[in-house]
Parts: structure tokens; C-alpha cells; sequence
């Protein structure tokens, strides 16, 4: 409970600091910028000065961390940040609670896991809080349809990541993971942010580097730490972190072993 709490505080903050770098810098770039300086840091700080204590990923492994920097951090990430242009940092943390149902979804269909009735009750109740929320901020000009539709695509996006995760139950420890995933995220979003952003000015100004002081150690290395914790203990359970029933375990071992 302690630990899913404390990930709901670190990544609300990440949508609001993400307010303060598009005052200097374009989103792609931004975003890029963060994860390249948030994988690069973790990657020494573990093969340098914990020297000996991790391994380099195997062979197989490399693919599913490829591909978790794509769905959890150049996709869902990426399109946010964009999606923050013009809608309220507000509205994409409450937009966070379609997660769990996109999750649950995609593990009955993928990984035949079993969702309680209370479960389905309470992501019901969270959609419709959202769609209650969303229409005055249309009302209002807070936010746009382009920009929701960036965050849903982002959202199923993190919950195709959610889901590979899980059902690939990679014997890597999630301080490393979380490494190799954020820096390939960056790695992806190099491209796309030269294309599309190129042009844009990038002012380092102290906006810019609170932005990434915050959201770099914060939010892309201890909250995404965090994140995988949750993920091991229950691929919806994790991103619902709302529910705090005590039987998560009893949960995870419903899940079939691949």
C-alpha cells in the first residue's frame, strides 16, 4: 500500500513538471532529452559503481526491453507529453485511471487472468468519473479532442507494455530494467523529435533544468522503479493502485506460467 501510494504521488508530479520544461523546450524533444539522461545515469551507476552486482541483459532479453522503451516510454510518454500541449495536468493524471482497464482487459484476452467482480466495479466507477471530468474541460478550452486522443493512445500503449511485462517475467532485477527500457525509449523518440521538432527553439533556462533535475531522478528512476515492483506483485493490481486489497498474491497465482 505504502510503496503504490508513494508511486501515485511521484508520477502525478511528472505531468505537472512536464508544464514547466514546454514553457523552454518542445515535447519530443523534452522527453527525449530525459530519457536518454535517466537511462544513461542509471546504466552507470549500475555497471559502474555497483560493478559486479548486475549482469548485462542475455541475448533473448534485449527484444523485450526494446520493446518495453517503446510501448512504456517513447509511446506513452511521448504521445503525453505531446497530449500536455493542450490539455491540463490534471486531466492526464485523472486519465491514468483508464489504465488498469485497459490492463485488465488485455490480460484476460492474453494471459487468461481472472478479473473479480469488484475489480471490474471499481474501474467502472473510475471510467465514469473520468468522462464526468472530461466534459467541462472541453466546455472550458482546457482541453482538446487531439489531446485526449494522444493520451488514450498513450494509455493503451502503457498497457500493452503492462501486459508484455508480465507474461514475460524477465529474471532481470527491475532497477536494471528500468535502465535499459528508459534509455532505448529516448533512443526511439531521437528520431521522430528531429523530424517533427527540428525547427522549434530549446531554451536552457532554470524551467528546463528543474524540469529535468525532477523528472529525471523523480520520476524516470525512482517512480519507474516503483512501477516494475507493482507490475511483479500484479500486472492490474500495479497500475490500479488504488486497490489495496490484501490478497494480490492469491491474485498472481491465477496468472499461468508461460
Amino acid at each position: 500500500m505504502f510503496f503504490g501510494i508513494l508511486f501515485t504521488i511521484l508520477w502525478a508530479s511528472g505531468a505537472v513538471s512536464v508544464k514547466f520544461g514546454l514553457l523552454s523546450a518542445p515535447p519530443l524533444i523534452m522527453g527525449t532529452i530525459r530519457f536518454l539522461l535517466a537511462g544513461s545515469l542509471l546504466l552507470v551507476y549500475i555497471y559502474l559503481f555497483r560493478k559486479g552486482k548486475y549482469r548485462m541483459p542475455q541475448k533473448h532479453e534485449w527484444k523485450p526491453l526494446i520493446l518495453l522503451g517503446l510501448f512504456n516510454t517513447s509511446l506513452y510518454l511521448g504521445c503525453g507529453f505531446w497530449a500536455l500541449k493542450t490539455v491540463s495536468s490534471g486531466f492526464f493524471n485523472l486519465a491514468v485511471v483508464v489504465n488498469p482497464f485497459l490492463v485488465a482487459i488485455l490480460s484476460s484476452i492474453f494471459m487468461n487472468r481472472f478479473i473479480q467482480k469488484k475489480e471490474w466495479i471499481g474501474m467502472l466507477v473510475s471510467a465514469i468519473g473520468l468522462v464526468i471530468a472530461t466534459y467541462p474541460l472541453l466546455q472550458d478550452g482546457h482541453s482538446t479532442w487531439s489531446g485526449i486522443l494522444l493520451l488514450l493512445i498513450g494509455m493503451i500503449s502503457m498497457a500493452i507494455g503492462s501486459v508484455y511485462f508480465q507474461k514475460q517475467k524477465l529474471q532481470l532485477p527491475s532497477l536494471v530494467i528500468n535502465a535499459w527500457q528508459v534509455l532505448f525509449g529516448g533512443i526511439i523518440l531521437i528520431i521522430p523529435s528531429m523530424l517533427l521538432e527540428l525547427d522549434e527553439p530549446v531554451v536552457f533556462d532554470m524551467n528546463l533544468v528543474l524540469y529535468l533535475v525532477w523528472s529525471v531522478l523523480g520520476v524516470s528512476i525512482f517512480a519507474m522503479i516503483l512501477w516494475f515492483y507493482l507490475l511483479k506483485q500484479d500486472a492490474v493490481k500495479g497500475p490500479n493502485l488504488t486497490d489495496t486489497a490484501p490478497d494480490a498474491h492469491r491474485i498472481v497465482n491465477k496468472i499461468p506460467i508461460r
